[in-house]
């Protein structure tokens, strides 16, 4: 059984509406939880195209590529082994991880996701070196232990969907480096099609994926780095929506690692890309994920000071929301199953703005324009609810008005989010003047909220300058 574009069904509606997930990245990496930092945003535009190549194959800021690295001789990755693991393999790293999963206790990493407002959840169930996180039926052919004797991807999909989340697995389908010699360094865009020739992998991939749906039953089927053409993913995909009719797949189960594959997929995946309003894709269901910091695995190198602050974290969410799209950020868990502070912080950050702001959030869509500005230059996200406009002004207000770029028709009501108390306003010449009852506290972004919906109609941009 095959999937085209005109069998696909109406993605779920749930998908939509969640907004935020959260994924988990927990590997062996995460024993020597080392890459090297990122350069800013400025430096990086500044860098030749020779540079930013040479860059991302010695720096490559991702810890869970760690055994990758360790295989170019030419690493940040490789001098730091050298230094502070001299006779080590990875393989050790492998053992430790795995002797130390009875300490993990999935139930604080629940609290902390429903805390944060996370709708569901997605599992790195095996990454790019091949270790399972589950105790798999088809073990590995190539290494003996290389999985966890504890269901972990069990464990916390109960302990999620206790609290009201929906859990799903991420699997590296294109990349698994005990089926093919590490690094992928240059070649890493040819390197799924050479593992799609190995029968023997397709048919590996295709157990560990059937197995996992059998088992768990998950809301999300997150494939990474493309997906050998011989394992069949329409019919894997077809018999997957028969097993869990609203479950969502993402677009990377094609042949290319970045993702590209509208034909089978329900969302596209961004990653680390900021631009929504240039690199959303236009028409589809979307999801942009990113690390809290550099990485998605855990690098002891990042620091408070080196991952976005809550703020720009809020605004990220924000901005990618009005655009259309979910967001899912990843945490990067210590060895023993700890999610680090830095991490955890700024999480409930999200989640204490959501308790009084997510109706702004859960359950809209983009309105008539994403983006505008206050008359005192704040930007604004707006969304759209069934029955209102959200204005969700990024930053904070210097007094106890703010000037939107909208207009507003007579009868409509204006409150704060999470308040029905009316508030005054006015027309101006850039569109409507809201009166607050005080000025604000400092905080990350402060919502307003228009009704009905269709009383509301952007301003033109000439006239909002």
């Amino acid at each position: 059984m095959s999937v085209s574009s005109a069998e696909r069904r109406v993605r779920p509606t749930w998908f939509d509406d969640a907004k935020l997930g959260v994924m988990v990245v927990w590997t062996p990496a995460a024993v020597p939880a080392f890459a090297p930092l990122f350069p800013s945003a400025a430096d990086w535009e500044r860098m030749t195209d020779e540079e930013s190549t040479a860059l991302l194959r010695d720096h490559l800021p991702f810890a869970e590529m760690y055994l990758n690295q360790l295989h170019i001789p030419t690493s940040a990755t490789a001098r730091h082994h050298a230094e502070h693991h001299p006779g080590r393999d990875y393989d050790s790293f492998a053992a430790e991880f795995r002797a130390g999963l009875h300490r993990w206790d999935p139930r604080p990493w629940a609290e902390l996701f429903a805390a944060a407002g996370c709708r569901y959840v997605v599992l790195t169930v095996k990454h790019q070196d091949g270790f399972l996180l589950w105790p798999s039926a088809a073990p590995n052919p190539h290494k003996r232990a290389w999985q966890a004797e504890r269901d972990i991807a069990g464990e916390l999909a109960e302990a999620v969907r206790a609290r009201g989340m929906r859990f799903g697995v991420l699997y590296s389908g294109g990349l698994d480096f005990t089926f093919t010699e590490p690094p992928a360094s240059d070649d890493y865009e040819n390197l799924p099609e050479r593992i799609a020739q190995d029968p023997r992998y397709s048919a590996y991939a295709d157990a560990h994926w059937r197995e996992l749906i059998e088992r768990y039953r998950p809301s999300v089927l997150w494939n990474d780095a493309g997906y050998p053409a011989g394992a069949r993913a329409g019919e894997l995909i077809a018999w997957y929506r028969e097993q869990v009719p609203d479950g969502v797949v993402n677009d990377r189960f094609g042949p290319h690692p970045a993702g590209s594959e509208e034909e089978l997929a329900d969302f596209a995946t961004l990653e680390y890309q900021r631009d929504y309003a240039n690199e959303a894709p236009a028409g589809r269901g979307w999801e942009s994920c990113r690390g809290l910091g550099s990485s998605f695995g855990y690098n002891r190198q990042e620091t408070d000071g080196t991952l976005p602050s809550r703020t720009e974290l809020i605004h990220e969410f924000v901005d990618c929301v009005a655009h259309g799209g979910n967001f899912l950020p990843a945490v990067g868990p210590t060895a023993s199953g700890r999610i680090p502070w830095i991490q955890a912080e700024r999480l409930l950050a999200l989640g204490w703005w959501l308790r009084e702001n997510g109706e702004a959030v859960y359950g809209t869509r983009p309105w008539l324009r994403a983006a505008g500005t206050t008359r005192d230059g704040l930007g604004v996200r707006y969304t759209r609810s069934a029955d209102a406009v959200h204005a969700i002004v990024l930053g904070t207000p210097a007094a106890a008005r703010v000037e939107l770029d909208v207009t507003v028709d007579d009868a409509a009501a204006v409150t704060l989010a999470g308040d029905r108390s009316p508030l005054e306003w006015a027309p101006t010449g850039h569109g409507v003047a809201v009166r607050l009852p005080e000025v604000p506290d400092e905080r990350p972004a402060l919502v307003l909220r228009i009704s009905p919906a269709e009383a509301v109609r952007p301003v033109a941009a000439e006239r909002a300058r």
